[in-house]
């Protein structure tokens, strides 16, 4: 009868041996990371609404904080520079946390630029506006590429 009880309780022992920790994360991560890091507007958008429902990505640990545009105005103009630091943050952030950030800075340097530029282009502004807009946009991506 200790046989009987030795195959079951071997069992669920091996079988607890391989579970995964409650705070595994995902073998998908750097997929994600990389998903919402690249220079396309679909990627933005998908970072937004991935960023708008953070709960949902919680076994991930991601690191979601951001200090947006650093000691730079966020909103520089009125320009709404904000979410597109907060990008930038993001992929900095979790790239060093994965010591991945060398090989990926330009890359998120890029998308950030891309993102400023998306935002001069989206407001409707008047020509003059959007080249202001424009120059600031080159101005905190060569910060970024320079000191980030």
């Amino acid at each position: 009868m200790s046989a009987i009880l030795t195959v079951p309780a071997v069992a669920l022992l091996a079988l607890i041996g391989t579970a995964a920790p409650a705070s595994a994360v995902p073998a998908d991560k750097s997929r994600v990371l990389s998903n919402w890091t690249q220079t396309s507007a679909s990627s933005y958008n998908t970072f937004i609404s991935a960023r708008n429902n953070q709960g949902s990505w919680s076994a991930y640990d991601f690191n979601w904080s951001t200090d947006h545009c650093s000691s730079s105005p966020d909103n520089p103009l009125g320009f709404p520079f904000n979410l597109s630091c907060a990008r930038h943050d993001f992929g900095y952030r979790n790239y060093k946390a994965a010591g991945q950030f060398s090989a990926n800075k330009p890359r998120l340097d890029s998308m950030f630029y891309e993102d400023l530029k998306r935002v001069c282009g989206s407001h409707g502004y008047s020509a003059s506006k959007k080249a202001t807009c424009n120059s600031l946009a080159w101005t905190y991506y060569k910060a970024v590429k320079q000191l980030g």
